[in-house]
């Protein structure tokens, strides 16, 4: 089984996750990737503490200096290998996993996720023996850096203070984003109101965050704001809420921006990058306005390479990791919830009212506990996804693949009928079970 999912390594801490695997994967790493200056970032879970020190000490030991940035979101991070001159990146992070998890991501030359055969790679060279150094790298406090993002990000706005007259509430999942994004927002002109800002260690995503919306749901009712943007542990991705606590997903901004960007002729292509999850309302809101839809399979970094191949500034993911090229490398929270919110405002709408640009479709995902490896070439699988498709025509779509990061198969089907949507993927779970039960 490959060691790197659709974004990085990732495991329980302390079982397989150990500090001396940590060690050895930055030491492979700092060979393979052969660089002399690196940026180390992570999010506030625990276990981030024991890895941090274990990467910085197996890159130094492979004579590469390190900026340690300490607690920084995963685009902060990528954004400041750029900025810092730095040839690669490592974030210590489980994004939206819980706080027993971490992970493992590396980013090359000016913020880009590296392919994944650089990550094969560097998978092989775990089995060689290690080299003696020629020399050792230094530790360079990176903390004073944080700002250098947080201009960044607002110089991406045009005007003054593109929120001001907007309150809202800010969930930061008690992750990486607790200190940057309620600054960026407020600079920006909106009134903000925080919650899961309060990281102890073991808290991150727990019961609040992009994966729970209920808890900014509530938070902005009863405080009466004008919508809520919610980012998972490392802040790479961001969901909305409107005024009534109902959610924008992913696909629903991405409208949203492509809209603004069509209308400031700025959308190259005319264009945008999405995945295979992505909503049959998407792909007809965007008919409508006459966009282009390119898809790729599950994964940012695949939207990403996409957009540079095809030469597109806007892409992401239902799951709210949107990419902003002409900004940023790769998925970033709170640039997202930053343009989303400007666009909003200045074209005077209600969360609502933006998210009506988009006619969702009904959709439904369900989770089978199992190796997808097992479902390879499975026939009874085929048969039962060909006669879902039959049944749900061109207004529908099916998707069953291995999970990236978990031992688990995630399905999805979409319908104009919810009722229709659950009783196809019932039948679809069946026949995975069946399938893995046959192998």
């Amino acid at each position: 089984m490959r060691l790197f999912g659709t974004d990085g390594v990732r495991g329980v801490a302390g079982h397989g996750l150990t500090a001396r695997f940590a060690l050895e994967l930055s030491q492979a790493a700092a060979r393979v990737l052969d660089g002399k200056v690196a940026v180390v970032g992570r999010d506030p879970r625990i276990s981030g503490e024991f890895l941090e020190a274990a990467v910085v000490a197996g890159l130094t030991s492979q004579g590469v200096d390190v900026y340690r940035l300490g607690v920084l979101p995963t685009p902060g991070v990528a954004y400041l290998i750029g900025e810092l001159a730095a040839d690669f990146g490592v974030v210590i992070s489980a994004s939206h996993n819980p706080a027993q998890d971490n992970g493992i991501k590396f980013f090359g030359p000016g913020g880009v996720k590296l392919p994944d055969d650089t990550e094969d790679q560097i998978e092989a060279a775990l089995g060689e023996p290690e080299a003696t150094p020629v020399s050792f790298g230094r530790v360079i406090d990176g903390s004073a850096e944080h700002e250098r993002y947080v201009s960044h990000l607002l110089a991406t706005l045009s005007g003054q203070r593109p929120l001001k007259g907007m309150r809202l509430v800010v969930d930061c999942a008690h992750g990486a984003a607790y200190r940057i994004a309620p600054e960026v927002l407020a600079r920006a002109g909106a009134e903000v109101i925080t919650i899961g800002a309060e990281p102890d260690g073991n808290n991150i995503n727990d019961g609040c965050g992009s994966t729970v919306l209920d808890t900014i749901a509530n938070a902005v009712r009863e405080n009466k704001a004008d919508a809520g943007v919610a980012y998972d542990g490392d802040a790479d991705r961001c969901l909305a809420v409107d005024a009534d606590g109902n959610p924008l997903d992913g696909d629903q901004i991405l409208t949203v921006l492509a809209a603004e960007l069509a209308a400031e002729g700025r959308l190259a292509r005319e264009g945008v990058v999405v995945t295979v999850m992505s909503n049959q309302g998407f792909h007809k809101a965007m008919r409508d306005a006459g966009i282009a839809v390119v898809e790729t399979p599950v994964g940012d970094k695949h939207v990403s390479q996409a957009m540079r191949d095809g030469g597109y500034v806007l892409g992401g993911e239902q799951s709210g990791h949107i990419i902003m090229l002409d900004y940023a490398n790769t998925g970033d929270g709170v640039l997202t919830s930053l343009h989303l919110l400007a666009a909003v405002n200045r074209r005077g709408l209600t969360m609502a009212q933006a998210a009506e640009m988009m006619p969702k479709y009904p959709q439904v995902l369900l989770n089978v506990p199992g190796d997808g490896a097992r479902l390879a070439g499975t026939g009874t699988l085929a048969a039962a996804v060909d006669r879902a498709r039959d049944e749900l025509g061109g207004d529908g779509r099916v998707l069953v693949r291995p999970s990236g990061t978990e031992p688990k198969i995630r399905l999805m089907v979409q319908a104009r009928d919810a009722t229709v949507a659950e009783r196809v993927i019932g039948q679809l779970a069946d026949a995975v079970r069946l399938a893995l039960a046959e192998n």
